[in-house]
C-alpha cells in the first residue's frame, strides 16, 4: 500500500468550489480578479453563456476552485466579498444608466396613446368632433416619436453622472485585488 500511494503521489490538495454568475461585460474582469483571492479556473467545468435574448440579460457563469489550506483564508475571503460587493454595485450602476430613461419614455409614449385614444374617441363620436380629434392627435403622435430621443437623451446625462462613480468603484477593485495578491505572494 505504501508502494501504492507513492506512486500516485500522496500530495492530496482539497478544494473548495465557487460558481459565479455574472454579467458578459463582467465576465474577464472577474477571471482577471479572483486568481487574486487563491481562485483558479476549475478546468472541469465549462464557463457557460446565459444568453437570453435581452441584452440585459446576457451573463455567464465562471467555475473556480481554491486550495482549502490556503494561507491567509480568512483575509482573503474578507476581500473576496468586498470584491463581490464592488461587482454588484458596478452592475447596479450600469443599470441606473437606462431605468429612469425607460421609465420616462415609457410614462410618455402611454400618455402619447392615451392622447391618441382620446383623438379616436372624438372622431367616432356622433357627430364627429374633428377639430377635437386634430387637436388631440398632434400630442399623441408627439408622444409616440419624443420617447426614443427623451430616452437617449437621459441616457446621455445618466452615463455622464455615473462615469465618475464607475471609474472609482474599479480604482476600488483594482486595490483590493492588489491587497489579496499581496497576501498570495
Amino acid at each position: 500500500m505504501n508502494k501504492k500511494d507513492n506512486e500516485r503521489g500522496t500530495d492530496y490538495i482539497a478544494y473548495e468550489y465557487q460558481e459565479l454568475t455574472v454579467p458578459k461585460e463582467l465576465g474577464s474582469l472577474c477571471r482577471d480578479s479572483y486568481p487574486c483571492f487563491g481562485w483558479e479556473e476549475d478546468k472541469h467545468q465549462e464557463s457557460s453563456d446565459n444568453s437570453s435574448g435581452s441584452k440585459n440579460q446576457k451573463t455567464v457563469t465562471l467555475y473556480f476552485r481554491r486550495n482549502r489550506a490556503i494561507p491567509n483564508k480568512a483575509e482573503l475571503t474578507r476581500l473576496q466579498r468586498n470584491f463581490d460587493s464592488c461587482i454588484k454595485e458596478l452592475t447596479e450602476l450600469e443599470r441606473s444608466k437606462t431605468t429612469a430613461a425607460s421609465i420616462i419614455a415609457m410614462c410618455v409614449g402611454v400618455l402619447g396613446t392615451a392622447f391618441m385614444a382620446c383623438s379616436t374617441f372624438a372622431v367616432t363620436a356622433d357627430p364627429p368632433i374633428t377639430w377635437l380629434m386634430i387637436l388631440l392627435a398632434v400630442p399623441g403622435i408627439l408622444g409616440w416619436i419624443v420617447p426614443y430621443f427623451l430616452y437617449r437623451a437621459f441616457v446621455r446625462k445618466k452615463t455622464a453622472e455615473v462615469k465618475p462613480l464607475i471609474e472609482k468603484k474599479y480604482d476600488e477593485i483594482y486595490r483590493v485585488c492588489e491587497r489579496g495578491n499581496s497576501l498570495l505572494y
